[in-house]
């Protein structure tokens, strides 16, 4: 199969699918952290989405793709869409007309990848804010349920494309993955030993067995 990353800088799914004989390349704006610059396309991926596509990975070598993508996953940006930033939305009650608006831009750059012109997508967020008003999900994970001992709830937008399946469910030792949101009586966020802060690569990480999941099931 034919199958576009996009959004992922890790290569953790492509990896992954990689692994099992496909051709999956990871897409973003940012130099891959995976080790397989081969597999990296480093540019805008909207004019990837719906196929008929030429680029160049970060090796250099140039690649066109003939037809659709037999299947797109994708990590978009979740800034300003996730419910965990609601309350940088609102200030003394009121919307910020600010941080709407880019709410809305990061809606319609999510909107793009579930439109796109394939037969089989997954889009992946977090829980998000009810005032964006994204459709429904179609299921939520975590990474205990795929052999990880965390909590980091992912809620999957899938077309033609099964819910997954957990594979190792941990039940004891379950833990945050990063540092909570929250803030102390100083104004500092609070953190916890042996977790990870909560830095923007940190938080999109996809866990290997998540990873594995999605490949052996999805394809």
């Amino acid at each position: 199969m034919k199958i576009l990353v996009a959004c992922e800088e890790s290569q953790a799914v492509a990896i992954a699918l990689r692994q099992r004989g496909h051709e999956a390349y990871s897409c973003d704006l940012i130099p891959c952290s995976g080790g397989h610059p081969e597999w990296h396309i480093q540019q805008d991926v909207l004019p990837l989405l719906d196929g008929y596509a030429f680029f160049y990975t970060c090796d250099g070598a140039p690649h066109y793709i003939l037809g659709r993508w037999d299947m797109i996953i994708a990590f978009p940006p979740c800034t300003y869409l996730t419910n965990a930033s609601a309350v940088r939305m609102r200030v003394k009650g009121e919307i910020v007309p600010e941080r709407y608006a880019k709410a809305m831009e990061a809606k319609a750059f999510f909107m793009r990848f579930l439109t796109a012109e394939c037969e089989k997508i997954a889009v992946e967020n977090p829980t998000p804010m009810k005032i964006v008003g994204l459709p429904p999900y179609t299921q939520a994970v975590q990474p205990w349920q795929f052999g990880h001992p965390y909590t980091k709830r992912t809620c999957l937008w899938l077309k033609n494309l099964p819910p997954l399946t957990p594979t190792k469910i941990i039940t004891e030792g379950v833990t945050p993955w990063v540092n909570g949101g929250c803030k102390d009586a100083h104004g500092n966020y609070r953190r916890f030993q042996g977790r990870r802060e909560r830095d923007p690569l940190n938080r999109a990480k996809t866990f290997p067995g998540i990873a594995t999941a999605m490949a052996e099931q999805w394809t």
